[in-house]
């Protein structure tokens, strides 16, 4: 079994949001978020210990049959944001338009951080990365709702920069301004 190893990465949070319901994919802005085995509290449209699957697990399940949820949260880089922004022609993208339960700064090519990684804040909350969110067009259908015409550019421009799906693995507190540690497994890259 692999261990997990605490790197000194760690992400700084400086944004933190829930979807409260199915309606749409935007989140709301909040400054503390808890954290339990069902996902964050308040988290609507992604939370709960197991989910229907969607169109990116098809290969494995047939469309909507109850999977465990390791889609709990979707955890981005403020870095990364602001390359989507660049390619996009904004000055920002607003976190509201994707989703987004998590915005860090300060781990480099965050996106591509090894499936099964965790960040860990200081009270032991803990969230399990699943793997690397693929851009889709529901964040660019609420860019353009307040940036019309800047969300067409939204994928292309979001490509291996979307972040990563996430679950929780040990309930806590989440809070603006926590540092979360990265803690990685040792493992070595399969060679298929």
């Amino acid at each position: 079994m692999p261990e997990l190893v605490p790197t000194e990465h760690y992400g700084e949070i400086v944004w933190l949001g829930t979807v409260a319901d199915d309606t749409s994919i935007r989140s709301a802005a909040t400054e503390q978020m808890t954290l339990t085995f069902d996902g964050p509290v308040g988290e609507g449209r992604h939370g709960g210990r197991t989910r229907a699957s969607c169109v990116r697990v098809t290969a494995q399940h047939p469309e909507g049959t109850e999977i465990a949820n390791v889609r709990q949260m979707s955890v981005l880089s403020a870095e990364e944001l602001a390359e989507i922004a660049a390619g996009c022609d904004l000055d920002a993208i607003d976190p509201v338009w994707l989703g987004a339960s998590l915005v860090i700064r300060g781990i480099p090519d965050f996106s591509h951080v090894p499936p099964s990684s965790r960040l860990q804040a200081p009270d032991g909350a803990t969230i399990t990365i699943n793997m690397e969110n693929r851009p889709c067009n529901l964040p660019a259908r609420e860019m353009d709702q307040d940036k019309p015409g800047h969300g067409k550019a939204f994928k292309a421009a979001a490509k291996g920069k979307r972040g990563v799906t996430a679950w929780v693995e040990r309930p806590g507190v989440l809070e603006l301004g926590q540092k979360l540690r990265l803690h990685i497994p040792e493992q070595p890259a399969w060679r298929g």
